[in-house]
């Protein structure tokens, strides 16, 4: 008798939410390890415990939960969501130590202010930071790097997909935007018990999906994004464009990026870099050792044939390791925002957008007459629409259309 084989996945959500059926079709039985008693806010969604014949809980001893996992003989654990990586990280080190990425480093991999001082004792080149809940040392800070009246970026030291990032314009009130995320919970369910202030960075930003096997990192795709602001919000994520792996753009980003995947200590497993390209050259945004969500495994999967979920069962069930990836088809992935919160009066709007000669598909993600937030973030996006075509032209072309949809949107208030 076969005897059955386990694999441990720790906050199975958000793109998470995509290993169990993965796994499966595998030959592995998944076990849910939840690192709360309840998802985040942001995940509540995607939460789906019918999906797995065990479930844990994480109750706040590490070794307790350990024992529990014991039973299954695990040789690998795979974090599912960004909620997911510090426990993962902790419970790898107990059951199968010594075969997950370096534990000294692990703050580094979820804390943005950690992820820049390991940057910096590596040499690796970054943006100025300060994190501190003191307002006075904030300002300190800001005098002494010539930043005060510069343009920053304010942000939670832990959050994800764009929650509460704000930029601070020329001569803007900093200790506002200070004040207005120090001590929130975040989407995430943290507290925001400190700030993190940065410097603004200028450029075009990419997204760098990785898959890391001893050490030796190797690309999973490239995306170029386009992101808007509307106020002092920032980061709303706009469009999408996937790029091949011999496009100059990615071979400009792709060493930068390795050396920041080391700093960070990632050694196995998924890695999401948000890199800045400047006119100084690349700076990281922030990286995951996780794989990329919001929907992007299906898109990557369309673009390439492959994504991070495909890469992480290939590589932990039957030993496959791929360098580099392939762009088999042009994408380009759109978000469609709302412009205020209130009411949604006219779906009808997007009517006719499967004839445009590029469109995949769609997803409205309120009804008519629903009640809609403004889009300031991931979380918060009206629509998704993808467009393929071999013809740039074409994608183009079609993708102004989606702009004049977009921009034919009524909101009453609420």
């Amino acid at each position: 008798m076969t005897q059955s084989k386990y694999t441990i996945i720790v906050d199975p959500l958000s793109t998470g939410q995509e290993y169990p059926a993965a796994f499966k079709e595998a030959g592995q039985i998944p076990v849910a390890v939840l690192s709360g008693l309840e998802p985040p806010p942001a995940y509540t969604t995607s939460w789906h415990p019918d999906d797995f014949e065990h479930v844990h809980y994480f109750t706040g001893d590490v070794a307790a939960l350990a024992e529990e996992l014991r039973q299954y003989g695990p040789e690998y654990l795979v974090p599912g969501a960004e909620s997911g990586v510090e426990l993962c990280d902790q419970l790898t080190e107990i059951l199968v130590p010594g075969t997950g990425n370096v534990p000294e480093l692990a703050s580094a991999r979820r804390d943005k202010w950690e992820m820049a001082e390991a940057l910096r004792v590596a040499g690796v080149p970054r943006l100025r930071q300060i994190r501190t809940a003191d307002p006075a040392e904030a300002e300190r800070w800001l005098k002494e790097n010539d930043l005060l009246g510069r343009r920053l970026v304010i942000k939670p030291p832990k959050s994800a997909a764009g929650d509460e990032v704000y930029v601070v314009f020329e001569h803007g009130d900093w200790r506002e935007r200070f004040d207005r995320v120090l001590g929130r919970t975040n989407k995430m369910g943290l507290t925001n018990d400190a700030v993190l202030i940065q410097e603004y960075a200028e450029g075009t930003e990419y997204l760098v999906d990785s898959y890391t096997v001893d050490g030796k990192h190797s690309l999973v795709d490239v995306c170029r994004y386009t992101k808007i602001s509307r106020g002092d919000k920032i980061g709303i994520y706009h469009r999408i464009d996937f790029l091949a792996e011999d496009d100059p753009e990615v071979q400009a980003l792709w060493p930068y990026t390795q050396q920041v995947l080391d700093a960070v200590g990632i050694r196995v497993g998924c890695g999401h870099a948000e890199v800045m390209m400047t006119a100084d050259g690349p700076r990281l945004i922030e990286v995951a050792a996780r794989p990329a969500g919001g929907g992007h495994q299906m898109v990557s999967e369309l673009a390439t044939g492959d994504n991070h979920i495909k890469r992480t069962v290939a590589h932990r069930v039957r030993g496959e390791v791929r360098d580099g990836f392939d762009l088999v088809q042009h994408l380009r992935g759109i978000f469609v925002s709302a412009y205020r919160d209130g009411y949604f009066r006219n779906r009808e709007v997007f009517d006719g957008i499967e004839s445009l000669k590029s469109f995949h598909w769609m997803k409205i993600l309120h009804d008519e007459d629903a009640v809609v937030p403004e889009t300031v973030d991931l979380f918060t996006c009206l629509a998704w629409v993808i467009l393929i075509h071999s013809d740039a032209q074409t994608l183009d072309d079609d993708y102004h259309r989606v702009l004049e949809m977009e921009a034919a949107i009524v909101i009453d208030a609420p």
